[in-house]
């Protein structure tokens, strides 16, 4: 199958999906059909009810509307008495709107039905599942552009370590072809970790985002001067805000903080961008060396860094 044709396919799957949801955006607004609005009027009621003064401006960039059509309905809703309109101060050219008490008594009782019809679709699911629910629709909008730049680094819980490697594996296959034999030593890395841990010497860093493991990094002994930046990884979807750069920073600290004098690390030279992070921390270069590993010709890197006490 060509690339286009594979694309094709996944615009199709996209495209069913989004029928597939129409559906049941509908059966959970059912409750409309009983009242004078359509559901883009709810939205607007929704938005106005939620937040106060915007202006028609920001209803169609926040909802993606045509200026036409909202400057209708909101016609409508000042006819009646849903909305009043005020001049915005930092531009007299625009008005500000906010539901009146009337509007807020129209909007109350449809958001209170909208709200126990979609309890209701939540109750058919077990907590699990609802829990897997709301991380698909989280990882949806990540993916979509709806990205915010908070996350958190934390201790490693269970199942982490077993994500790792699936992860891990999973993402150099698709991006540089390794095979299992990469899994392999993943897994070898992280069992030779929790087999042999020792925190007064070893740790490892989970980073989650939205709810969902974006990434991690293990710093593990390998003598007593000298520590071991291993398996860093950051999943494509929380690439771009700092996480990678984080990750080994806190490594860093670690190391100093336990009193190693050195650390180190081996990757390889295709992965640019690690070796740009590392680059960046102050690690520099100190060997490299052609080998054939995880089905691809590859050249080893190991890149090294003095730590001084700060």
């Amino acid at each position: 199958m060509s690339a286009e044709q594979d694309l094709n396919e996944r615009a199709g799957t996209v495209r069913s999906f989004n029928r597939f949801y129409t559906r049941q955006i509908g059966v959970l607004h059912e409750h409309l059909l009983e009242s004078q609005f359509s559901l883009t009027e709810v939205r607007i009621l929704y938005e106005l009810a939620h937040r106060p003064m915007l202006t028609s401006a920001d209803i169609c960039r926040e909802l993606g509307l045509n200026a036409g059509y909202v400057s209708r309905v909101l016609k409508g809703f000042e006819k009646q008495g849903l909305i009043t309109k005020t001049p915005s101060p930092s531009d007299r050219r625009a008005a500000q709107l906010q539901l009146t008490d009337q509007g807020l008594a129209t909007f109350r009782p449809l958001d209170e039905a909208s709200q126990r019809e979609v309890v209701g679709m939540l109750k058919q699911l077990t907590e699990p599942e609802q829990h897997q629910l709301i991380e698909a629709m989280n990882r949806i909008r990540r993916l979509l552009g709806e990205a915010g730049s908070s996350y958190l680094l934390r201790d490693p819980q269970p199942g982490d370590m077993g994500w790792i490697v699936h992860r891990q594996a999973v993402l150099y296959a698709q991006e540089y072809g390794w095979n299992e034999e990469y899994e392999a030593l993943i897994a070898e890395i992280v069992a030779k970790y929790l087999r042999n841990f020792d925190p007064r010497w070893e740790r490892c860093w989970i980073a989650e985002k939205d709810g969902v493991v974006v990434g991690s990094v293990f710093v593990v002994r390998e003598d007593d001067a000298t520590a071991k930046l291993r398996l860093l990884y950051v999943d494509p979807s929380a690439r771009g805000h700092g996480i990678g750069s984080r990750l080994v920073d806190e490594c860093l600290r670690f190391a100093r903080q336990v009193g190693y004098r050195k650390m180190m690390l081996w990757t390889n030279s295709v992965l640019t961008d690690a070796r740009r992070l590392y680059e960046k921390a102050g690690f520099e270069l100190v060997e490299e060396e052609p080998h054939h590993s995880f089905g691809k010709d590859l050249v080893g890197q190991v890149w090294s860094r003095e730590l001084q006490s700060q």
